[in-house]
């Protein structure tokens, strides 16, 4: 129900008052699908893939779950397990912040960063049950002080601890990146020696997104984020252990809960990605349910190309006498197309598919997509 600060101001919504789902954040078809446990053994386990483990081929595990799934739980990273509880402690402060603080930051129309509900909120008349903040690792200290404008202890304590997380994820991607494109069959000297291939490492950007899922009286009834792609490379998601992370798959038609792994990661493979690898490996469906009885908090840590550079597949990841499967796009004109496709219904990409392409190479590049014509109109972007 509406509460007296969301009346003050409609682009907030009190869910700590909330005692009962309103319509205004009520979904239907929420359970269109069955849901299965992706942390039991199986044919549905979500993959794992250990950086750590010994006598182990990484690129291979890599190589396997992103043309499989397109997802994977990343273990043996070597992130600190004490860093990773210092961010998620510094993310439920921030989000226990008044109300009033955190709306000095809310993002306005055409903003890229900055405090509010999931960007892609304004695609539909539904409310989401979750609250978010985006900002970029670049520019932090700055952005941040649309939350803390005075500065303060407790902004300097925010913005250090993201920083070091950065620099460890920063690190962290250009090794994934590596695996990745060593997984296409090149090896480690082509990585480094291929301009096309080195260029993608020099100038990958980041964008972090925290995520705050608060417990919800019907959770039923409402979701914490809508089904969508990622639309970038590929994203690293830091979950707490309350779960509600799910990848959809068929055939059959089901949706994956991804199991909470102290100190994991989950790797989803974003759309810009899909292309790059000439839909290889393949970009997923995921969402975000809630919990009755307890907060969930998130964060997803972007990584794409420069904004104006053209990405288009690799030469390596086109088999011998086969065509491109995509054109070259950029990331704006992409996002372009990806808003094109949810209000005609269609699929962004197939929408940048060359016509030269044969329906046997679009069918194979979106085989993995989880592409179910029930949520393939909602093919948007989550924050980068």
């Amino acid at each position: 129900m509406p509460t007296l600060s969301h009346l003050k101001n409609p682009r907030y919504f009190d869910f700590r008052a909330a005692r009962r789902v309103p319509e205004s954040h009520a979904w239907p078809g929420l359970h269109d699908h069955p849901v299965v446990d992706g942390g039991a053994q199986g044919p549905d386990a979500v993959p794992v893939v250990d950086l750590g483990a010994a006598e182990a081929d990484p690129a291979a595990a890599v190589a396997r779950a992103a043309e499989q799934w397109g997802a994977f739980l990343l273990t043996g990273h070597g992130v600190p397990a004490e860093l990773l509880a210092r961010v998620e402690d510094r993310i439920a402060t921030m989000f226990a912040l008044p109300a009033d603080d955190k709306m000095r930051a809310v993002r306005g129309p055409g903003d890229a960063c900055g405090y509010g509900s999931p960007p892609i909120s304004s695609f539909f008349s539904k409310c989401m049950w979750s609250e978010g903040y985006t900002f970029s690792p670049a520019n932090l200290r700055a952005d941040l002080r649309k939350l803390w404008p005075k500065a303060g202890d407790d902004y300097t304590s925010f913005c250090d601890v993201m920083e070091e997380f950065h620099k460890h994820m920063r690190a962290l991607a250009d090794k994934l990146l590596e695996l990745f494109l060593m997984a296409l069959g090149l090896t480690d000297e082509q990585v480094g020696a291929v301009e096309a291939e080195r260029r993608i490492a020099e100038t990958m950007t980041a964008t972090m997104h925290l995520n705050w899922y608060p417990r919800c009286p019907d959770p039923r009834r409402a979701l914490g984020l809508i089904a969508h792609t990622d639309s970038g490379f590929f994203t690293f998601v830091l979950q707490s252990l309350v779960p509600g992370l799910q990848l959809f798959r068929h055939p059959p038609d089901r949706w994956v809960g991804v199991p909470a792994v102290p100190g994991a990661f989950v790797v989803n493979v974003g759309d810009l990605f899909h292309i790059l690898t000439n839909g290889r490996f393949h970009s997923v469906y995921h969402r975000a349910v809630v919990n009755r009885d307890l907060d969930r908090i998130s964060l997803g840590y972007f990584l794409g190309p420069p904004l104006h550079d053209k990405v288009a597949p690799l030469r390596e990841a086109v088999p011998p006498g086969r065509t491109p499967a995509y054109r070259a796009v950029t990331w704006p004109e992409y996002m372009g197309v990806r808003k094109k496709a949810f209000t005609t219904g269609a699929s962004a990409l197939k929408m940048v598919a060359l016509a030269a392409a044969t329906e046997l190479e679009l069918d194979d590049a979106g085989a993995g997509a989880g592409a179910d014509p029930a949520v393939v109109h909602q093919q948007l972007l989550v924050s980068s």
